[in-house]
């Protein structure tokens, strides 16, 4: 209508501007009140959980309240009824525990009840000892008086003083006492030398069947076989010159007899004779026998015995196991193959003398490759005797320390003769096993005077003995019986003088193997009927 009714352009423009301003103040009143409601209802809304939220805890509360009541009547019970039980175990390990005090006191009480019953039985004892120490002492001291009377009416009867009784009474107890003494030898001996005959019969002769050798029968002449009698010729030579050249060369004499078809070698040094026998053979087979001719076979035999020499003694030391020697050692022991004692093949011997000894060691629980070791060198020494001065024991035995062997091995060496006394184990069984070996029938050859004069000295060293009616030698010098006075000789003093006897034999002889000596004392009682 204003607008019909013509207004004016600035009143217009004036009244809307009032109608916007009221319309904005109304929408800002409605968004206060709006707001204001909100929050009024949200507030009533927020009370009302917050009750709500409340009444909520407060059941919770109560219901946990309710919880935890009757929880802890539980616990309060539960406790109630462990300590219950805790106090009745308690109860029972207490009465358990008194009653077994009671019967500890009751065992003690026993105890001392023995204790003070024994205690009153050791001074009841002690009471007796104490009066049969004193009847003891006044029993002595009576004794001592009865036996000083005694002594002084014995010496009065007698007419002897005491020293004079003891010097008789020891006389008398001296007698008995070497009486009773030969006879304990006499048992004990008799005890030992069965033992020890039987174990070493057991050993040696386990040793002989697990080992068995040929015996090689040598001597110091070699003979050479000739084709015909016209090689005598050509061996000696225009006026002898090829027999001397090869004397000269060989040092061996040619012995050049009636005896047909044959060349005798002889000489003291088995390596030369076989030199020249090796020499000799070359040339006959050649057929050129000169000089020059000679001594280029002289060396080539010499060459040749080298070798073997060699290799005889590696082929000995490998056969027993020795190893290690020294190669001077095996030359000297290669030497022995030439070597020949009483006809037995030396460098043999020691072979077999090594093959006794490890056996034996073996049996005994010795030390076997050391024993053959001492077994094969022990007759080192006879390879070179005739060329250094000196028994072949004491030769051998510097050879085997010049060239670093083992104490035991020198040892054994040295004494294999008895020439000094045998301290090991391996000594003595190198001893038996070299005696063995050359008592074996056949391994050696004796000459009928050492054989007379062992046999005489056996009887000689028996009869000089006091007390001997008469000796006999036997059994080819192996035993000797000795008949003995009776009314001189008693059973026990036989057997003392057996030993004895053994004792010079073994002192004063040399020989092989062992000697029995049988002490033989006889009594007869005779009479006749008239």
């Amino acid at each position: 209508m204003l607008f019909q009714a013509g207004l004016a352009p600035g009143f217009c423009t004036c009244n809307w501007q009032e109608v916007a301003n009221i319309v904005i103040l109304f929408y800002l009143l409605g968004l206060l009140l709006a707001a204001a409601c909100g929050f009024y209802i949200r507030k009533i809304v927020a009370e009302a959980k917050i009750r709500s939220a409340e009444e909520a805890a407060r059941q919770i509360q109560e219901e946990a309240k309710r919880e935890a009541e009757a929880g802890k009547r539980e616990s309060i019970l539960e406790a109630k009824d462990e300590a219950h039980k805790l106090r009745s175990d308690l109860d029972r390990e207490i009465r358990e525990r008194r009653a077994e005090v009671q019967r500890m006191e009751k065992r003690l009480l026993q105890r001392e009840e023995m204790l003070d019953h024994k205690s009153q039985s050791l001074e009841k004892k002690d009471e007796q000892i104490a009066k049969r120490d004193q009847e003891l002492n006044q029993l002595r001291e009576e004794a001592e008086a009865l036996r000083e009377k005694q002594r002084r009416e014995l010496e009065r009867i007698s007419a002897l003083s005491s020293e004079d009784a003891k010097q008789l009474l020891l006389s008398t107890v001296e007698e008995e006492v070497k009486h009773d003494a030969a006879l304990m030898i006499k048992d004990i001996e008799g005890q030992a030398k069965d033992e020890g005959e039987r174990k070493a019969r057991e050993i040696i002769s386990t040793a002989i069947q697990r080992y068995a050798a040929d015996h090689a029968a040598e001597t110091t002449v070699s003979v050479v076989a000739l084709p015909n009698d016209e090689m005598k010729g050509r061996i000696i030579g225009r006026e002898g010159r090829n027999i001397r050249t090869l004397e000269t060369l060989t040092g061996i004499d040619l012995i050049i007899d009636d005896t047909p078809e044959a060349v005798l070698l002889s000489g003291f040094d088995p390596v030369r004779r076989e030199v020249a026998r090796l020499a000799l053979e070359k040339l006959i087979v050649d057929g050129r026998i000169h000089p020059a001719r000679i001594e280029e076979m002289v060396n080539k035999a010499q060459k040749e015995v080298e070798n073997t020499i060699r290799e005889q003694g590696e082929q000995a030391a490998f056969e027993v196991g020795a190893t290690g020697l020294h190669p001077e050692l095996i030359k000297t022991l290669g030497r022995l193959h030439y070597r020949s004692s009483y006809g037995q093949n030396v460098l043999k011997h020691s072979v077999e003398v090594a093959h006794l000894t490890g056996m034996m060691a073996a049996e005994l629980g010795v030390d076997e490759t050391l024993a053959k070791r001492a077994g094969l060198l022990h007759d080192l020494g006879k390879a070179i005797d005739h060329e250094v001065e000196g028994p072949h024991v004491e030769i051998g035995a510097e050879l085997a320390k010049r060239y670093h062997e083992s104490p035991e091995v020198i040892h054994a060496i040295a004494a294999h003769h008895g020439d000094i006394e045998a301290t090991t184990i391996i000594a003595v069984l190198v001893q038996a096993a070299d005696a063995i070996s050359a008592a074996r029938p056949g391994a050696r050859r004796e000459t009928l005077e050492n054989y007379l004069k062992r046999l005489e000295k056996l009887e000689k060293i028996a009869d000089s003995f006091d007390g001997v009616e008469k000796a006999y030698a036997i059994q080819a010098g192996r035993e000797v019986r000795i008949m003995v006075k009776p009314d001189k000789i008693d059973d026990a003093s036989a057997v003392l003088m057996a030993r004895k006897i053994v004792k010079r034999i073994e002192d004063e002889m040399e020989y092989p193997g062992q000697i029995k000596v049988t002490v033989i004392r006889e009594t007869r009682a005779v009479d006749y009927a008239k």
